[in-house]
């Protein structure tokens, strides 16, 4: 069975661990509860199943026995506070934590380099950037960029970005980017991305008065929708997104990084009923 510490959902563990501990003998839901501390029979196979969440007050005594321990233990209760937590916030501390307590125990986790690649404009601007200005300090990076960022912040992006395969060196104060993409588990990846939509929708309020309209594009409309409708809008905004790539990826000679903000959100509450005059 895989170290507690490879896992991002809780319950996905406890189901794990039961498989094994039936695998190699006579063992049962009743028992396992009965070891936690449960009167119910059948708690903790629901709690597995996703039908019912664990409280911080049982959490370590459902670790102990399973067998967990010391760091184990501790990243168990972060496991179910970032399981149970409906704030992104929370989440994400959660995460950082158990991402914290895996690396000390040589445990690799991927989701760090996705948090940290979507927690600033910095990172996916200055990926663009980079590799269209060869034999550029960090300073004259930093200066063509409309947000502010200071030499040294270019310097520890551009190290993260080697460091995390996101760009490759060709040469002296040369680079180039890899085909690599963000990845991270389908429970962290969400979290991080968010935050980066946040960033991105406030430098576009910013916009609006920063640019003149020859600089830049806004358009918008408010429109009623169904199901499908909603289905069928996101599917062409999903199309149109990746024929943007395909245009600016027809170009080799680009000289300044943009940035297109698909926004598509319901501004009311769905009518229950249909309403005829």
């Amino acid at each position: 069975m895989k170290s507690v510490l490879e896992y991002k959902d809780y319950h996905l563990y406890i189901q794990d661990y039961y498989d094994e501990r039936k695998r190699l003998g006579a063992f049962s839901w009743r028992e396992f509860c009965r070891s936690a501390g449960f009167s119910s029979p059948n708690f903790l196979k629901l709690v597995s199943m996703g039908q019912s969440k664990l409280s911080k007050v049982k959490v370590e005594a459902v670790a102990r026995a399973m067998g967990l321990v010391g760091f184990e233990i501790e990243y168990f209760r972060l496991l179910v506070v970032f399981c149970n937590a409906e704030k992104d916030s929370v989440k994400r501390t959660a995460l950082l934590e158990m991402q914290k307590i895996a690396l000390e125990h040589r445990v690799r986790v991927v989701d760090g380099d996705a948090f940290q690649y979507y927690e600033s404009w910095k990172y996916p601007v200055l990926r663009e950037l980079i590799p269209m200005m060869p034999g550029a300090c960090p300073r004259d990076i930093a200066e063509e960029c409309k947000e502010h960022v200071s030499a040294e912040e270019v310097r520890d992006v551009l190290e993260f970005l080697l460091k995390a395969g996101f760009l490759k060196k060709d040469g002296e104060k040369v680079y180039s980017q890899t085909e690599q993409t963000v990845i991270g588990s389908k429970e962290a990846l969400p979290i991080a991305i968010r935050s980066m939509h946040k960033e991105m929708a406030n430098m576009a309020a910013r916009a609006v008065d920063r640019y003149s309209p020859n600089e830049r594009y806004f358009t918008g409309v408010t429109l009623s929708v169904n199901e499908e409708a909603n289905r069928r809008i996101i599917a062409e905004i999903d199309a149109c997104c990746k024929k943007v790539l395909s245009i600016a990826n027809e170009y080799k000679d680009q000289n300044q990084v943009c940035r297109i903000n698909f926004q598509f959100f319901p501004v009311t509450d769905k009518v229950k009923e249909a309403r005829h005059a």
